[in-house]
């Protein structure tokens, strides 16, 4: 990262993320997953992924996503794409994704008008979903993230019984709080649930960008709720994760808030953000 990259990066100090929240919408209205409340979808989709990432199940996604070689895409080519995908474990909204990314991206900009590269890491964070549009079931493309390779933590989303089917916690190795890792070893080091954010960050790695190392971070980890919405996994985190928690605890406010049927006009903000894209991120993607 460069010097002028670097200076762009200064922490951020968070305010009351009710703001955040479009005023029509009852605050306590978003992610509320008590069943009764929740379309059977949702309840599907976390079932399966709660059953089948495993840690045997991720290397094998890692090993066959990470080939990179489902084709060269723009950013905006996967922004279009998207319109054909719906989030079937979101319980807030059922738009077409590409609406979400310009959504957080405006958020974004409004309140941070001086950080471009904050503003495309909201257009960017959830195209790794591309993976579904390649034949990848939302369960293992979508929705929360935690650890494998260790005991799940009671705030995942439906608790740890929903869990109960998951052969890892059969697994000595797997089963206790600490698992197969070492204690306050960095998140850099953990094995996540196989879905879109890893696999972002994965392409990301693997191309060539000038994002900085927060939004590498915050699309990592930005649908990891158990972490920077409860607190969990804290036995696991070091230094870096606490000098980074700030910046996803900001990219939060904006991924979750701005949620809304009310859809922003594409067009008109497509010049903009693909001169954010060409500076960042420029050309055809290997994913």
């Amino acid at each position: 990262m460069s010097t002028a990259q670097v200076q762009q990066v200064s922490k951020v100090v968070l305010g009351d993320p009710s703001e955040f929240r479009p005023e029509h919408r009852d605050p306590d209205a978003f992610r509320d997953f008590r069943v009764h409340n929740v379309a059977d979808r949702v309840i599907k989709t976390y079932d399966l992924m709660h059953t089948n990432q495993t840690v045997e199940f991720v290397r094998d996604r890692m090993d066959y996503w990470m080939k990179f070689n489902h084709g060269e895409m723009t950013v905006m080519e996967i922004l279009e794409k998207l319109n054909e995908l719906v989030d079937e474990s979101d319980p807030d909204i059922d738009v077409p994704n590409s609406y979400h990314a310009y959504q957080t991206a405006e958020g974004i900009r409004q309140y941070h008008p001086d950080k471009p590269w904050f503003q495309l890491t909201g257009l960017l964070h959830d195209i790794g979903k591309i993976m579904h549009l390649w034949g990848e079931p939302q369960w293992a493309t979508v929705g929360d993230t935690f650890v494998v390779g260790c005991a799940p933590e009671p705030s995942i989303v439906f608790g740890v019984e929903s869990f109960s089917k998951n052969p890892d916690l059969q697994n000595p190795k797997y089963k206790t709080k600490f698992g197969m890792y070492s204690p306050n070893c960095g998140l850099d080091n953990v094995m996540m649930s196989w879905g879109h954010d890893e696999y972002l960050y994965r392409v990301l790695l693997a191309n060539n960008h000038s994002l900085p190392e927060e939004a590498l971070y915050m699309i990592r980890f930005h649908s990891f709720y158990p972490y920077h919405s409860c607190g969990a996994y804290k036995h696991l985190t070091n230094q870096k994760d606490e000098d980074m928690f700030p910046w996803i605890k900001e990219f939060n406010k904006f991924d979750l808030y701005t949620k809304t049927e009310e859809l922003p006009n594409v067009d008109s903000l497509k010049p903009y953000y693909q001169s954010l894209i060409d500076q960042y991120l420029p050309g055809k993607i290997k994913w």
